[in-house]
């Protein structure tokens, strides 16, 4: 599934975790982060990471709750945005726990959080960040990040060891970014390896050619003209910024009218920051990043929401208005009250940006339902839900047959990860068709002998 990724790499006398994502979607898919690990945490020598979404990291407060005390690797820019995202997550299972205690629909009495603030904190004091490009030996097995050009940081990870049949590499893809973006940097090309894991979020599909811009400005108009409020549900690293770019662009051209934006999620605005500190990973001007007034992240009348107070008065906010409000799945978070209470009313758009995977709120919106449930209360859907793939950060089907294009020979075993079955399959056919690869769709839990 395109969540709760984790790859337990074992080697010689060494256990290595690539990955440590949290589960997330339905009841039943959230259920898999109570599950025991397959190992005492404690055994696992490091954690690897390769970026900081929280479907790839987001367990690790967890992990360190049942036991693991080694360190936590990954690039600085993910360190940076794990000392935001981690807390905010941790916040949310408390958050979460208590409403649904004070509501009581939960089904467990009492509801408790997967992991506390206090476990994140001691988490993030695992992190050493490492550099891209620089080679990092762990006893039996070296490692090297490359950008993935998916968010800030985002890396795929070279891993090298040696067997009883001579040295072997291993690459972990993680999640791939696009090709020719205004925002990303592209993603890293290799041309060997003997074992590769890919992500396939978007095995089965291909992206919009549309311009970004030119998707969203009749969804803009058309909100103006009804006097609604477009609620854009976005991950707050990444997808939040280069909304905010668009619209910024949109502004600067005259394609729309200065209207209220409102950017509720305080780790979107924290994490925005950042783009300044690691200019390397994407194409924007570092000067312009600098410019509190015009810079390309701050559009015209844009207002940052911390407060939960000042959230809770945007239920009352006349349209026309923008919200972009986390999580960008809908599984949680401040965007679940906006949902709550734009979702009745027809003058309004819910507009999704990114991947809504199965057992999502958002995936239930997007497959058309009349009628959703949060928080436990039944909620009408009655305004308009649209969605603009060209603003994914994920590798599409021909992004990915490029990338897999680049290398000089097939890998010894292509093992097709990060993707649900429809997408998985339908990936594994075109692959063997096109490139004449064969490949592997792994299992929860299955194992491999790679040599």
């Amino acid at each position: 599934m395109v969540t709760g990724s984790k790859y337990l790499l074992k080697t010689g006398s060494q256990q290595y975790l690539i990955d440590c994502g949290l589960f997330q979607g339905s009841s039943e898919i959230k259920a898999h982060n109570w599950d025991p690990f397959p190992i005492p945490p404690s055994e696992i020598d490091a954690v690897l990471l390769t970026h900081a979404h929280i479907d790839h990291s987001g367990w690790l407060p967890r992990l360190v709750k049942e036991g693991f005390h080694g360190s936590v690797y990954t690039t600085e820019a993910t360190c940076a945005l794990l000392n935001i995202m981690l807390p905010d997550s941790a916040n949310l299972q408390e958050q979460d726990a208590a409403y649904a205690n004070k509501k009581g629909f939960s089904r467990h009495k009492p509801a408790l959080p997967l992991y506390t603030v206090e476990d994140a904190e001691r988490a993030l004091k695992l992190l050493k960040p490492v550099h891209f490009g620089k080679r990092l030996t762990l006893k039996e097995a070296h490692f090297t990040w490359r950008p993935a050009g998916h968010i800030l940081g985002s890396g795929m990870i070279m891993t090298d060891f040696e067997t009883e049949n001579g040295a072997r590499r291993l690459l972990f893809s993680g999640d791939i970014g696009r090709y020719d973006t205004a925002f990303m940097a592209a993603p890293t090309e290799f041309q060997v390896a003997d074992y590769l894991l890919v992500e396939t979020t978007y095995g089965n599909r291909s992206h919009s050619d549309i311009d970004v811009q030119d998707a969203l400005e009749p969804l803009i108009h058309e909100i103006i003209d009804e006097g609604g409020v477009l609620v854009v549900p976005a991950f707050a690293v990444g997808r939040t910024q280069e909304m905010l770019y668009h619209l910024h662009e949109m502004q600067e051209a005259g394609r729309v009218p200065d209207l209220p934006i409102y950017v509720d999620s305080p780790m979107a605005i924290d994490a925005s920051s950042l783009y300044r500190q690691f200019s390397e990973d994407h194409n924007l001007r570092v000067d312009l990043l600098d410019d509190p007034e015009g810079g390309p992240l701050r559009c015209r009348h844009v207002k940052y929401v911390r407060e939960v107070s000042a959230s809770k008065r945007l239920n009352h906010q006349p349209g026309p208005a923008i919200i972009l409000s986390a999580s960008g799945m809908c599984t949680g978070g401040r965007i679940l009250h906006h949902l709550k209470q734009r979702l009745p009313d027809a003058r309004n758009t819910v507009l999704f940006v990114g991947f809504q995977a199965e057992g999502t709120l958002g995936r239930e919106l997007l497959e058309g339902a009349s009628e959703v449930t949060i928080h436990g209360e039944p909620v009408q859907v009655r305004a308009k839900i649209r969605v603009v793939n060209a603003l994914s950060a994920h590798a599409d089907r021909e992004d990915l047959m490029h990338w897999l294009s680049r290398f000089r020979s097939a890998p010894r075993k292509t093992f097709l990860v990060h993707g649900e079955p429809a997408a998985r399959e339908a990936f594994q056919a075109h692959v063997r068709e096109t490139l004449g690869w064969e490949t592997t769709s792994p299992e929860l839990g299955q194992e491999f002998d790679l040599d």
